[in-house]
This record gives C-alpha cells, structure tokens and sequence, in this order.
C-alpha cells in the first residue's frame, strides 16, 4: 500500500522559508517522478516543483528562484525548500508520485504566509 506522508508546513511570515518533506513507503521511491502541488482556497490544485528519477527538476514560472526541490533515494523522501515566501503561497501542500502505472497523493499539509 502507497503512502505519502507530509510534513513541515506551518504558519510564517513573508519574506520567511519553511521546509517541506514527504516520506514515501509501499513504493520503489527511486523510480518515480515526485512533486509537489499545491491547492490555495478557491482555486484548482496547480504544479509546484517536480524531480524525475535522474534529478532533472521543473519548477512553476512563480516559484522559481525561491523554491528547490531534491530527494534521498536512500531515505525514500522529497524535500521542498521553500524560501522568500510570500502571502500568495499560502495553500494546502500535496506530495506526489507518479510513473505509467501509479498516480498516489499524500494527505497535505498546510502553509500559511503571514504577518
């Protein structure tokens, strides 16, 4: 059974960083396209950051610059670094893992940007 297990987020205030991780299990973390997507109130889940089994890394046009996205194949875990954030990035976070054959989600978890 695929888990995706969130962690990290929290409330901050602009210009601040937070660091998100995700521990997987029930999957052969190594050979999966991980990301993260997030989902602000009102609008529709959107791509943050994704990391392919040979490290190439995509990144959304608005966070690019403030955010990186990395993995530890050996700890089966994504990590999303998340600096300069601002009240736009406040949102449910989601981890993902997909291949050709599986698209699992985790649970999210919350960030909120505020003074």
């Amino acid at each position: 059974q695929v888990q995706l297990v969130e962690s990290g987020g929290g409330l901050v205030q602009p210009g601040g960083s937070l660091r998100l991780s995700c521990a997987a299990s029930g999957i052969r973390f190594s050979v999966y396209i991980m990301g993260w997507y997030r989902q602000a109130p009102g609008k529709q889940r959107e791509l943050v950051a994704t990391i392919t089994p040979s490290d190439i890394t995509n990144y959304a046009d608005s966070v690019k610059g403030r955010f990186t996205i990395s993995r530890d194949n050996a700890k089966n875990t994504v990590y999303l670094q998340m600096n300069s954030l601002t009240p736009e990035d406040t949102a449910v976070y989601y981890c993902n893992a997909r291949n050709s054959f599986r698209n699992s989600w985790g649970q999210g978890t919350q960030v909120t940007v505020s003074s």
